[in-house]
């Protein structure tokens, strides 16, 4: 098969991006909206006052500050309040000194532990060199609530590369009080070592890690019910697997399901609802396609709840977030998502039925929601964004 070589989060002087000068971009709504009431919809720059360099992810923690921090790949995290007019940002973490960058190197990814409020600990994944990836847990200054003491790392877990591609990189808690880790396959084209399907390694998985006790020889426990922990010859950190790059997955607030976005290959992008024990298929499929083989054996594979071709310059999946605000009742229950390359925005619903919401410029590297679930959008034009509408009478 012909691969399309995207560098998903590669250098930002390679990447597809067009820039805005407005802080309000009106564009044309899709005439078959998810909700009839839809009306048009816009994406307003929802801090005009910022600037971020290449911002991967949006995080909040469960705390009373009323803040959002914002990962920029070479390895900054900047804190500022969450409100439109706020002109201040301030560093909360830097470790740009030792995050290789190149490609889709850098830091990838932020989780606060349900407990931050108390406990301080924040976790982030970031690639110290070319050849590994860590996941490694942090502790805020006891001075400075806008400060992360940067000697109070310990690493968790390193996870080796063979390329420079396919990091993955997301974090997140879920309501079983798990660390849920993804991982890409490693990079390469068509995954050639097989990461994906090899339950010996980490590479192309969905890991559940326990942080608030270790096992022997770990800096974490393993779950006692992960599907793989008395299987042999596999990795009892594994939760699901045959994954070629998730880039973003999410817990739904409402129903803890986990949708998580995989960027294919070169003909077919991803939603996946990710289940314990789940084989999603790379790279014996990519989508539902055979990728290797015309004819290849699907036994035990789950399908994507919905996948989607390149033919409108869709490139590279970036997922979202099960909508659970208050601004966009219209999108109440769906989980909107986009495309980093073409700058469209989707809703999608648990039977597949998916909606063109809106057409943009924007390079869309991330989504994320602060704490009243509210949707914001990551772009490498270096601002934030969120959705409006406007309700037609």
């Amino acid at each position: 098969m012909k691969r399309i070589a995207f560098l998903v989060l590669g250098i930002a002087s390679l990447l597809y991006i067009s820039c805005s000068d407005e802080d309000d971009l009106a564009l044309t709504p899709n005439p078959n909206a998810p909700i009839d009431s839809v009306g048009v919809v816009t994406v307003t720059n929802a801090f005009p006052n910022l600037g971020f360099s290449n911002p991967l992810d949006l995080q909040s923690p469960s705390d009373t500050s009323n803040r959002l921090f914002v990962v920029e790949k070479d390895g900054v995290i900047k804190v500022f309040n969450n409100d439109a007019d706020v002109e201040e940002v301030t560093i909360f973490l830097d470790i740009s000194n030792k995050t290789a960058t190149a490609s889709e190197l850098g830091l990838l990814g932020l989780a606060f532990h349900p407990d931050y409020n108390t406990n301080g600990f924040l976790y982030v994944t970031y690639t110290p060199s070319e050849q590994l990836a860590v996941v490694s847990r942090f502790k805020v200054s006891e001075t400075d609530v806008n400060m992360v003491d940067t000697s109070s790392e310990t690493v968790l877990l390193e996870i080796p590369q063979p390329a420079t591609n396919h990091n993955g990189g997301q974090l997140a808690f879920g309501p079983d009080g798990y660390l849920y880790i993804a991982s890409g396959d490693g990079g390469g084209s068509g995954d050639p070592d097989g990461n994906a399907q090899n339950l010996e390694n980490l590479l192309g998985k969905i890991l559940r890690i326990d942080v608030n006790t270790t096992d022997a020889g770990l800096n974490y426990a393993i779950p006692t019910d992960n599907p793989f922990v008395d299987v042999d010859n596999a990795r009892g950190e594994i939760y699901a697997y045959g994954l070629r790059n998730p880039w973003r997955f999410s817990f739904d607030t409402s129903t803890n399901t986990i949708w998580a976005g995989d960027v294919g290959q070169g003909e077919k992008e991803e939603i996946n609802l990710i289940e314990k024990g789940g084989n999603y298929g790379w790279n014996i499929l990519e989508g539902t396609s055979c990728y290797l083989e015309e004819d290849c054996d699907i036994t035990n594979t789950i399908a994507p709840l919905y996948e989607y071709g390149h033919e409108e310059n869709d490139r590279s999946v970036t997922g979202g977030y099960v909508y659970r605000g208050n601004n966009l009742p219209s999108l109440q229950g769906l989980y909107v998502y986009g495309d980093f390359v073409s700058g469209r925005i989707w809703a999608l619903d648990e039977s597949g039925n998916n909606t063109l919401i809106i057409d943009t410029d924007l390079a869309i590297s991330s989504f994320g929601i602060d704490a009243d679930n509210e949707l914001y959008i990551c772009s490498f034009d270096g601002n934030i964004y969120q959705l409006t509408t406007e309700i037609e009478e």
